[in-house]
């Protein structure tokens, strides 16, 4: 049996996406492992698949795996690349389109220019809701690493983040600390972490370890994560262009309680079967 598949990316962060509307396919982990690896399979940092709805007032359901096969509830590169396939492939004509997710309703827009609005959702902040084994709700945290003590910020965009206020982007020790960070057990559900420069009130450098992958070129809700800390903490203010390896996303917050939004571009890299 062959299975259709587009190859995708958000500002270089990548992905494999399936229709499963139109097609079936039983989806392991060891299957995602191997679909994954960059020297004998597709490779990608994340697979997405299209699926039919549970509910009646959405479009589709959209689900996220990691290159481990570890299914997570959010990415906002993702959300992006979800909208134009969906568009490209005839699945549906509507320009504003509702989705499920694991961790709730998203809601995408796609502009006349190709780019793609995404409303993220709510930030949460709850120690719970992000989930983060901290005594107490803080504006900032502490944590104990093996030769050193780092500060960070913590919320949910739907997964969890922690969020780290660098001088230098270029000077980060992102592969050192993002592991020991992603892996510590306050985060009972492991986190991506996020290294913020921050280089005036409406724009930033941010590169970001993500759980279950590694660096990636970019974090669409890592993004809005950076960005709603820097508003938050009044180092910046709405809105903010975030500038990541791959490229540029601006993300719109107004304050707590309030959604945060995400536009950026969406590309397709090539059409591909692959044999069951």
């Amino acid at each position: 049996m062959l299975l259709r598949f587009s190859k995708m990316h958000g500002l270089g962060n990548d992905f494999m996406v399936i229709d499963l509307v139109t097609q079936y396919a039983h989806l392991s982990s060891r299957l995602i492992r191997q679909w994954s690896n960059r020297h004998t399979g597709v490779g990608f940092d994340q697979l997405l698949v299209v699926e039919v709805p549970t509910r009646p007032d959405v479009d589709f359901r959209y689900r996220i795996f990691n290159a481990d096969g570890t299914e997570v509830e959010q990415c906002g590169n993702g959300a992006r690349c979800f909208a134009r396939f969906v568009l490209d492939k005839r699945l549906t004509t509507k320009q504003q389109i509702r989705v499920e997710t694991k961790s709730g309703i998203l809601e995408l827009h796609v502009r006349a220019d190709g780019y793609v609005r995404v409303n993220m959702g709510l930030p949460r902040f709850e120690l719970e809701e992000i989930p983060l084994n901290m005594p107490a709700r803080q504006a900032n945290y502490h944590l104990q690493l093996a030769q050193q003590s780092i500060a960070f910020s913590a919320l949910s965009m739907g997964n969890p983040h922690a969020v780290m206020r660098v001088d230098n982007i270029e000077l980060a020790a992102v592969t050192h600390i993002g592991p020991q960070v992603e892996t510590h057990p306050v985060f009972p559900k492991k986190v991506n972490v996020g290294f913020l420069q921050v280089d005036s009130m409406h724009s930033a450098q941010l590169r970001v370890w993500e759980r279950g992958v590694g660096e990636t070129q970019a974090c669409g809700s890592g993004a809005c994560a950076a960005a709603v800390v820097a508003i938050k903490q009044g180092w910046m203010q709405s809105p903010v262009d975030i500038e990541l390896p791959g490229g540029r996303l601006t993300i719109e917050w107004q304050g707590e309680g309030q959604a945060v939004y995400m536009t950026g571009p969406a590309t397709r890299v090539y059409e591909g079967h692959i044999r069951l």
